[in-house]
């Protein structure tokens, strides 16, 4: 237990010299919880020799012992005020950095790292991991090292009386910890299997969630529930079977405890009959034998939080220790917007997406890339942003390697519009301030502007302050699209990157969104990735990109004239763009 309650001290980082405050706070505690039962000792005696004729019972007696009496109380707890105050707050403070610092990783981790870590583990260990820290971690270090502490102050007060019956007290104390020992071998064993069935909850929770829509659409409400559902279970019977396993340790712990206790007050009687020992002494140590152990007898529960403690800290350091993929970069300005690949080869895992390709995008010129899916076209935008890092060649922006670079000096530079838009759980204003924070509300209603959202913005009943749903669920398709682009507007960026942007849009926000996107592109380095032969053929150059390699380069009227894929696939699209009803 002291090895995990020291790990977690140590986790607290800045906070940890509060809580050894704590300790000392929790010593003095200690004495003056022992103080009122000497005194109820000391007081019983001098009623026995007044009672006896041995000493008159004066009233200053009685008062002195009283005062002293409400000084140890009051000295009790204004310790225990003391020191919950200096340690209690921590596990909340420690928590909230904690946070910080795991969305400050994710966000500058490859985007590899979220597709070879369960998403469901990673959401566990930002919320109901962190959370249960927070609720328990300065409870367990409470509970074992203040325990402790308060256990060998009094069993240092019954040894000055009685050394036989401090030692039964240390002896009740060790076997004690002997059965929490084995309850925490238990416990190491089945923190990961528990963990394992929260992690399982919180994915299969998400899932059904996410899959809400999809499941009503086909009906399979009852296939869809299995998965929950067996989460669920496991979870009940794991967590019975932990109970189980428990149970004896648990009992054998306690039973040492209390058998101590019955031997002391065996030990102080005995004393009395032979003697040794006069009466008052003796009724302070059987009081000192029913709340000895108090402080330690809730130590069996803390043995399996702190093994669970353990292995969250497990999860949360294999998360900070997740390489970060710009570590190692510099804050560099770029003096131009061109673009270059050289001989890139790049693979996700060990599958080969990309193939030793080269090609370079001039500063303010407009590239569109095609091919057939899953060509590498999104991969290539990916690399340019450094989503991932290459396995080898080079990729240079405005002359610089964007490795020597930090990832928010090269992404102030970058402005990106997906087919997939992801709005946040706040008002629209925000959502578009999100390109620029910094932006006013007059700036941030000329990029909605610009971006052909102004007016269905005005029609809503809180306008900019309309709160929409997460994701962006209480607007369509092509509004979302259009405050994202309003959103990349605002960023003002000088390379512009539309993967898809147009693909999934009805014809009359297709219209809007181009008039948008004719606004955000003028003047910039754009890369588009997209199929519509509108949106491609006036570019200054076109990729055709196909397993993994440039295949073809040129304009559209370079490559209409060659045989190819760029020819085949553009009058595919003008079959499927010009179809009627029979």
């Amino acid at each position: 237990m002291f090895r995990i309650v020291k790990r977690l001290i140590h986790w607290t980082g800045k906070y940890r010299k509060r809580i050894y405050i704590g300790f000392v706070y929790a010593f003095f505690h200690s004495i003056f919880t022992a103080i009122p039962i000497m005194l109820a000792a000391k007081g019983l005696s001098a009623v026995l020799d007044d009672f006896h004729g041995a000493a008159v019972l004066q009233a200053q007696d009685i008062w002195f012992l009283l005062g002293a009496m409400v000084l140890a109380v009051l000295g009790r707890y204004i310790f225990s005020y003391l020191r919950a105050k200096t340690q209690e707050s921590v596990g909340y403070e420690a928590t909230a950095d904690e946070r910080i610092r795991l969305g400050d990783i994710m966000k500058r981790v490859s985007l590899g790292f979220f597709s070879k870590n369960n998403i469901g583990e990673l959401s566990a260990a930002a919320t109901t991991d962190l959370s249960f820290l927070e609720m328990y971690a300065m409870n367990m270090v409470n509970t074992v090292v203040n325990g402790y502490i308060t256990v060998i102050v009094l069993i240092l007060f019954l040894a000055f009386y009685s050394p036989l019956a401090g030692i039964v007290a240390l002896a009740g104390v060790l076997l004690s910890a002997l059965f929490l020992h084995l309850l925490e071998k238990q416990s190491r064993k089945n923190a990961p299997v528990h963990q394992k069935a929260q992690d399982d909850m919180v994915e299969s929770s998400i899932e059904y969630l996410r899959g809400m829509q999809i499941v009503k659409t086909f009906k399979q409400e009852g296939v869809s529930i299995a998965g929950i559902q067996k989460a669920y279970r496991d979870s009940k019977k794991i967590n019975i079977k932990i109970e189980l396993e428990y149970m004896p340790f648990n009992c054998l712990h306690l039973f040492s405890l209390k058998a101590a206790s019955i031997v002391i007050v065996a030990v102080a009687a005995l004393l009395t009959f032979n003697g040794s020992m006069d009466l008052p002494t003796m009724l302070m140590l059987d009081m000192f034998s029913f709340m000895l152990f108090g402080s330690v007898e809730t130590m069996n529960n803390a043995a399996h939080v702190l093994e669970v403690i353990d292995a969250t800290l497990d999860k949360l350091e294999h998360i900070e220790h997740a390489e970060i993929i710009d570590k190692n970069g510099k804050d560099i300005a770029l003096k131009n917007a061109d673009i270059e690949f050289q001989n890139v080869t790049f693979s996700y895992d060990k599958t080969p997406v990309l193939r030793n390709i080269s090609f370079s995008i001039p500063q303010g010129s407009t590239t569109a890339i095609v091919g057939p899916s899953g060509s590498g076209k999104t991969t290539i935008c990916n690399l340019i942003a450094r989503f991932y890092d290459i396995d080898s060649g080079k990729v240079l922006v405005g002359g610089e390697n964007v490795r020597d670079m930090t990832c928010d000096s090269l992404l102030r530079n970058i402005s990106m519009v997906f087919q997939k838009v992801y709005l946040f759980h706040d008002t629209i204003e925000n959502n578009i301030r999100f390109g620029n924070p910094n932006a006013s509300q007059e700036e941030v209603i000329a990029a909605a502007k610009k971006a052909r959202c102004h007016d269905f913005i005005m029609a809503l009943p809180d306008g900019y302050q309309t709160v929409i749903g997460e994701g962006g669920s209480t607007l369509s398709g092509g509004e979302k699209q259009r405050i994202s682009i309003a959103r990349a507007i605002l960023k003002n960026a000088d390379i512009v990157i539309l993967d898809e942007a147009t693909a999934s849009i009805d014809p009359e926000n297709e219209h809007l969104i181009q008039q948008a996107i004719s606004e955000l592109t003028v003047g910039k380095t754009v890369i588009v990735i997209a199929h519509r032969l509108a949106t491609i053929e006036h570019a200054d150059q076109i990729l055709v990109v196909d397993n993994g390699q440039i295949v073809q380069k040129g304009t559209h009227g370079q490559l209409i004239r060659q045989e190819g894929i760029y020819r085949k696939f553009i009058n595919i699209r003008e079959q499927a763009e010009g179809w009627s009803i029979a």
